[in-house]
C-alpha cells in the first residue's frame, strides 16, 4: 500500500475522491485555504493518514 494511502479503507478512499470531485465541480467558486472544503478534507485525510503511520511505527518499535 502506497503511503498516501496508509489506513485509509477502500470505501473511505472512493467517497472521499468522490466528495472532492463533486465540491470541485459543483463547490464554491474560490475561498481562502481555511475555508476551502476540499483543502479542508485534503488536512483531514494528511493527518489521518499521518496517524496511521505514527501507529504502524509505534507497533513496529514494539516488536524490536
Amino acid at each position: 500500500m502506497s503511503n498516501k494511502n496508509e489506513g485509509l479503507s477502500l470505501l473511505y478512499r472512493f467517497r472521499w475522491r468522490l466528495t472532492w470531485l463533486l465540491l470541485h465541480v459543483a463547490g464554491p467558486a474560490s475561498l481562502p485555504d481555511h475555508l476551502d472544503p476540499r483543502s479542508r478534507m485534503e488536512r483531514e485525510r494528511a493527518a489521518k493518514v499521518a496517524r496511521a503511520q505514527r501507529a504502524r511505527q509505534e507497533k513496529e518499535a514494539g516488536r524490536l
